[in-house]
């Protein structure tokens, strides 16, 4: 765990914001840890019950593609602190340091746009599920919007995280595209 903290001090500085940030995020990395736990050990549970006992499952199975969606979206903001996202830098390592700024700025920005429309629409999604009451067609009957919750809470998270990465490269306490 020391390396997490020495990154996470490397991305945040001293800055009160980017520490509020980098700590929401490793809260919903460690959450989305524990959901894919879950979804194992439930599938553990249901394989047992199917295949040892030969008995039915009910729940088991929606349960863990609930948790394992949940997870990866949970889960986009510790992946985003830690530039674990696929990233082809081609681009970024050809130019010098001026344009490289610039291009981190815009692709930053169009990042922050694209991420705010997905929570937009993923929370008005989540509010339609929650407000009209809908409820999954299986024996279980879950309530979708708790499921459906995992949408607008993982996008918010990572729109968070891109702020922060933003404002570190803006006020220089992280380099573009964590190149020196």
């Amino acid at each position: 765990m020391a390396g997490h903290s020495s990154a996470v001090a490397s991305h945040t500085g001293n800055n009160p914001f980017l520490r509020l940030v980098s700590a929401l995020s490793t809260l919903a990395g460690w959450c989305s840890a524990a959901m894919i736990v879950a979804a194992v050990a439930i599938t553990c549970q249901m394989i047992i019950v199917r295949f040892v006992l030969n008995g039915s499952t009910v729940w088991q199975t929606e349960a863990v593609i609930y948790l394992v969606i949940a997870a990866t979206l949970v889960g986009l903001p510790y992946v985003q602190s830690l530039r674990g996202h696929v990233n082809v830098d081609l681009i970024p390592l050809s130019l010098s340091p001026r344009p490289r700024f610039f291009m981190a700025i815009v692709t930053s920005v169009l990042s922050i746009s694209i991420v705010a429309v997905m929570v937009f629409y993923g929370f008005e999604y989540w509010h339609f599920a929650w407000d009209r009451g809908w409820k999954s067609d299986t024996i279980w009957g879950v309530r979708l919007w708790i499921p459906y919750l995992a949408i607008p809470v993982g996008f918010g998270l990572l729109l968070l995280q891109l702020i922060a990465d933003l404002v570190a490269v803006l006020l220089g306490i992280d380099k573009p595209f964590g190149l020196e």
